[in-house]
């Protein structure tokens, strides 16, 4: 997570975002790249102070204040490097556009890792999503609008079999929902559905050097087959990405084991390379390991990209939606347990 986003400001799309926020967390998309989500191990200084630490604005009190018209109060909270570059008229003039007609928000997830505190908000429409994303100190960092997508058709197709999840004990969350802010998978088809899943402890995702790949908990973990199937892909040769952050796009999913499971294919990618431990035409059980967590492909850091899909081919197959077993309801910011 320590690619560098570019300063930009861009009002017609309603999406502001600062420059001194550090990188996302890149799945294997050979797609656009997410707009301007951000997660942080660096953050900006904090903007103009508000005269005492009571009189800030509690991150999940933000929503409220938008709809109250509180820009002046808002802004004012806002760190230096973002208003350098967007001064407050301007501010208030984006922030009135982007929220005209919106009658509520609705709280859809909240993630906190690496120092900073993202929130994300649906309309009532669920037509329009807002994120926010703060600092230590409460300072908002980054602060986005954007038009939401439905496909309610797909959302409600579930795949046919129970899968598990794909690796043993407790793990996060980063992307994974049914909406391109919870989700950045979901604007595209062939991966509408799929997730990223990181390791976390008390709030990072690695501890030591975050340049080398074994200071990320993820990195090196066991997956295992989500159910029983035959191995159709194996991908086992591609270099973890090192410096972290650096990544490969020239093969995104870097390696990557594919399983069919009678017509629906699981894809377990951005392995670690060499850790794959079955070969294509090899008879898997649900439970049974196939490698190890990477840095792989179109990834900036440790993290198992995984999702379920109608072909062998991860760009031209449409992705499904998961139908877990023990009720799982994984979703951006929730820790699952895979058990054992």
């Amino acid at each position: 997570m320590k690619n560098k986003l570019p300063k930009r400001l861009r009002i017609a799309g309603a999406i502001i975002a600062t420059g001194a926020i550090a990188g996302i967390l890149t799945a294997c998309s050979g797609e656009a790249k997410p707009a301007a989500t951000p997660v942080a191990t660096q953050v900006s200084t904090g903007g103009e102070q508000m005269g005492n630490e009571a009189s800030k604005i509690e991150p999940e009190d933000l929503a409220k204040f938008m709809l109250d018209g509180e820009y002046t109060r808002i802004y004012k909270q806002l760190s230096k490097d973002f208003q350098a570059q967007v001064g407050e008229e301007e501010f208030k003039s984006v922030a009135a556009d982007a929220t005209a007609g919106i009658e509520s928000f609705k709280a859809s997830s909240s993630l906190k890792l690496n120092g900073l505190d993202q929130r994300i908000w649906l309309s009532s429409s669920h037509d329009t999503g807002m994120l926010a994303a703060f600092d230590q100190d409460n300072v908002i960092v980054a602060l986005q609008f954007q038009p939401l997508e439905q496909h309610a058709d797909t959302d409600q197709i579930y795949t046919k079999a129970a899968y598990d999840w794909p690796m043993h004990g407790d793990w996060f969350v980063f992307w994974g929902g049914t909406n391109v802010f919870d989700n950045y998978h979901y604007a595209h088809p062939s991966q509408r559905y799929a997730y990223d899943i990181i390791q976390e402890k008390n709030g990072m995702s690695y501890e030591g050097d975050p340049a080398k790949n074994e200071s990320y908990y993820a990195f090196g973990q066991d997956v295992v087959a989500p159910a029983d199937g035959t191995v159709v892909e194996v991908v086992n040769d591609i270099a973890d990405n090192e410096p972290v952050g650096v990544m490969n796009e020239k093969a995104p999913a870097g390696n990557v084991v594919v399983i069919d499971h009678g017509g629906e294919y699981s894809y377990l990618a951005h392995l670690k390379k060499g850790s794959a431990m079955v070969k294509v035409g090899d008879q898997v059980k649900r439970g049974d390991k196939v490698g190890e967590v990477g840095n792989s492909g179109n990834s900036s850091e440790a993290h198992m990209h995984f999702q379920v899909s109608d072909g062998s081919d991860l760009f031209e197959s449409k992705s499904i939606r998961i139908k877990w077993s023990n009720d799982l309801d994984p979703t951006r910011g929730k820790t699952i347990n895979g058990g054992k």
